[in-house]
């Protein structure tokens, strides 16, 4: 009777995972526990063995109150399970916002590496030249198409003319990438295109979604170029019914002409500037980072009129490599021919030496990746992820119209430098002003960018005036999570040096960018850390590397 009257005590415990919010399909566990001194699997011996002598005979009988107590005690009382219910719920929210992370990026590594096919691994090269005379020298593209007018385009007939005249190109693509920001601020990689396969250096732009170079058609407005100009053939072209015409000209407002035989289309860049071309069809010569050789047909953009800053920072490369989440981008490409899954990685280093770009995901590390959900909104095709919260040496910045709230910053590999909004810039500029001392003073006599700092000796190095300034830190994350994932920035990641040898603020105003709605994270604050961005999964993701290269690579394919 004495048993009956007190509640038996807990001698187990069941556990239910709920799935996570942003990923449903994962479902959900239920786990029971039992209470005892020994191990699960002991108990399961000693019952399947004879009883011993030396052993009490109420062991057996103990054993079944357990699982008789364990029924009575979920099944019988209600209060009990949903306490300990609302407990584990409480529990597992706080623990997974410390290691959900790393269990799904564990889970889609081995779910990623059983569907891998391969990838491909392309040396990143730093553009070399005279350095900036003025800001409108930097490169800014985030590149967009717009709609068009018959006047802006070169005649059929001598597109025609042309293409007949045209040599036979040959399909060949490799990508190294380099690139420099204290020179011209842009990565470019090498690619073989074509048959017999031509090479082209073309800037990598994680903002931009087509692959474009400059081509013969003829050429009506075209940079220098470090190589001959693309010569498309008739069979090159893409008729206008083509799907990935019809993405190109999405933002038309009328039909140019209904008995094209080509796709024309316009890319206009934040920077005003813009490219004029065709979609045409060619070979790839890629190598898989096995050793395969592979000649994919991609579709790309030839482009015969170039305006504005295009016309410089074209100077030494050959055409724009987009690798944004649109479909008609090179990486989305190669995964809809199925020889990668569609994951991007980059790295750029701190020094002039380049880094590497990958495509495909085996190279992404499995440990130690700081991981965040990947935004569909407000720019669908780009990679951007939400904002918490922004610092600078641990005060908070405000960002946008929403004073602490949430923002979205994009990351943007063709932009040389990183754009704040309009309030989150003023609050930087504010801060920076207690740098002013004896020893780094303003220079409003250095116009590369709209701030500049003089010491009293030439600085040749950031490390050299690492002292006066602080790093930054973006917080990334959900209402919901406990604990945030951050960004840091170091001072090399915002800082920038000059001609005159004076240390300059790579961080510009950007009110005008995108309506001045986001933060735009460029070359300059993604150096010395590994970039992913995983169109599979959902997630965009970093870690610290001095991007020599990937693990488990001896070298870099360098050419």
């Amino acid at each position: 009777m004495e048993e009956t009257k007190n509640s038996p005590p807990i001698q187990g415990v069941v556990i239910i995972t709920l799935p996570p919010p942003d990923n449903p399909s994962y479902g959900k566990t239920i786990t029971a526990f039992t209470l005892s001194d020994s191990p699960t699997h002991q108990q399961q011996q000693q019952q399947e063995e004879p009883p011993q002598q030396s052993q009490p005979h109420n062991q057996d009988v103990n054993a079944g109150v357990l699982h008789v107590s364990l029924e009575r005690s979920f099944f019988f009382r209600p209060k009990i399970v949903f306490g300990l219910l609302g407990i584990s719920l409480i529990a597992l929210s706080f623990w997974s916002s410390l290691t959900q992370e790393t269990l799904f990026e564990l889970r889609d590594v081995e779910q990623d590496h059983k569907s891998s096919n391969s990838s491909f691994i392309l040396p990143l090269y730093p553009k070399r030249g005279g350095a900036w005379n003025s800001r409108t020298d930097v490169e800014f593209k985030l590149g967009r198409f717009v709609d068009f007018k018959p006047d802006n385009f070169m005649d059929q007939e001598k597109i025609a003319k042309s293409l007949s005249a045209a040599t036979k190109l040959d399909s060949s693509v490799n990508f190294p990438v380099r690139g420099n920001i204290h020179s011209e601020g842009l990565y470019y990689t090498y690619m073989l295109v074509g048959n017999p396969p031509r090479p082209y250096f073309l800037d990598i732009d994680t903002g931009s979604d087509l692959m474009w170079i400059q081509c013969d058609a003829p050429c009506t407005s075209c940079a220098k170029g470090a190589h001959p100009l693309y010569k498309p053939r008739n069979v090159n072209m893409i008729p206008p019914k083509n799907p990935y015409c019809v993405e190109v000209q999405e933002n038309l407002r009328s039909k140019y002409c209904d008995n094209c035989h080509q796709c024309d289309y316009e890319i206009e860049y934040a920077d005003r500037s813009s490219s004029v071309g065709v979609l045409a069809k060619d070979e790839l010569q890629l190598v898989l980072a096995n050793g395969t050789g592979t000649k994919p047909n991609v579709v790309f953009g030839c482009a015969y009129d170039q305006q504005g800053t295009l016309l410089n920072t074209l100077a030494s490369t050959d055409g724009i490599l987009g690798l944004s989440r649109a479909p008609i981008s090179l990486p989305s490409q190669l995964a809809s021919h199925g020889l990668i899954n569609n994951v991007i990685g980059h790295c750029l280093r701190t020094d002039t030496n380049g880094g590497y770009l990958f495509l495909g995901n085996d190279f992404v590390p499995q440990w130690r990746m700081s991981w965040v959900p990947m935004l569909n909104n407000p720019f669908p095709n780009l990679y951007q992820a939400q904002l918490m919260k922004m610092n600078y040496g641990g005060k908070d910045l405000r960002l946008g119209s929403t004073g602490y709230g949430q923002d979205t910053v994009v990351f943007d590999s063709g932009s040389t430098y990183t754009y704040f909004t309009d309030q989150a810039y003023k609050a930087l500029i504010s801060m920076l002003e207690e740098i002013s001392s004896e020893d780094l003073i303003k220079d409003t006599s250095d116009t590369t960018l709209p701030i500049c700092w003089r010491a009293k000796f030439p600085v040749r190095s950031i490390e050299e005036v690492r002292q006066f300034f602080k790093p930054l830190n973006l917080q990334f994350g959900r209402k919901w999570r406990v604990v945030s994932t951050k960004l840091w920035i170091p001072a090399e990641g915002y800082l920038t040096i000059s001609e005159k040898s004076n240390v300059c603020l790579g961080i510009l105003d950007g009110s005008n960018v995108h309506d001045g709605s986001a933060i735009i994270l460029g070359d300059i604050s993604l150096r010395g850390q590994l970039f992913v961005y995983d169109n599979v999964n959902q997630k965009i993701g970093w870690i610290r590397s001095n991007c020599e290269r990937p693990e488990n690579v001896p070298s870099l394919p360098f050419y």
